[in-house]
């Protein structure tokens, strides 16, 4: 299941350029506008993390937070405060009132995302682990094991991270770029082309019983994983 951000923000443009950029993650996301509408939202949709504004209308960040950290159903969800202050006793305030993290704006939308993904993986370990189905091929974290229809198939550690990397991910076309940050990581220098050598090295090894191909070229643009197979876009 895909985890729920709830965005408390209300600037228009900025709550659209994360709502994008979350559900391009894969995350599902909630919206309010105000401090008060975040409480009714949250009540009606837990969310598993939560980006909130300080300075909102109706209810100031701060209280949202105090009011969620009261919550049963909300209590340990991480919060990531957005606030375009930038004095140190803020930042502790928001933090003491139950603030996770604390960014001032502007912000890296990238360094957002991650922080949003380390705090989730934190808040619920679990979720990293178990076991990722795409068709016929199930991927086992605990076990770091991949099989296809039943059979064992053997990949190396790239290969492994990748091939998980799209399962969370089905459908979405990635750029070269986009996984050589997201599975190699955005301080590993690595020959984009790198990429293409690894994809051979899992469709041979998903393909080996002569299964359907399920890694999707799309030619100037990257790899998707879905059920059409290879075909050029």
């Amino acid at each position: 299941m895909k985890p729920t951000v709830m965005i408390v923000e209300d600037e228009a443009a900025l709550i659209t350029m994360l709502r994008y950029n979350l559900e391009k993650e894969g995350y599902n996301v909630t919206e309010a506008n105000d401090g008060e509408e975040a409480l009714s939202v949250a009540d009606e949709t837990p969310p598993d993390a939560v980006i909130l504004d300080w300075m909102l209308p109706r209810m100031s960040g701060i209280e949202v937070c105090r009011q969620l950290r009261r919550k049963t159903e909300t209590r340990s969800v991480p919060i990531i405060m957005l606030t375009a202050r930038t004095d140190e006793t803020d930042k502790v305030r928001g933090l003491n009132v139950g603030a996770d993290d604390y960014m001032t704006k502007p912000f890296s939308m990238p360094e957002l995302i991650a922080r949003v993904r380390a705090l989730l993986r934190r808040a619920k370990p679990s979720q990293a682990k178990g076991q990722i189905s795409f068709g016929d091929i199930q991927l086992d974290l605990d076990a770091h094991k991949v099989s296809r229809g039943g059979k064992y198939v053997h990949l190396g550690p790239t290969e492994f991270r990748l091939l998980q990397y799209l399962m969370e991910r089905p459908g979405r076309v990635f750029s070269r770029e986009e996984l050589l940050n997201g599975v190699w990581g955005p301080d590993i220098y690595v020959e984009p082309r790198t990429v293409d050598v690894h994809i051979r090295r899992l469709r041979k090894a998903l393909n080996a019983e002569k299964g359907a191909d399920v890694i999707r070229t799309v030619r100037a643009a990257g790899y998707a994983l879905d059920s059409s197979g290879d075909q050029a876009a």
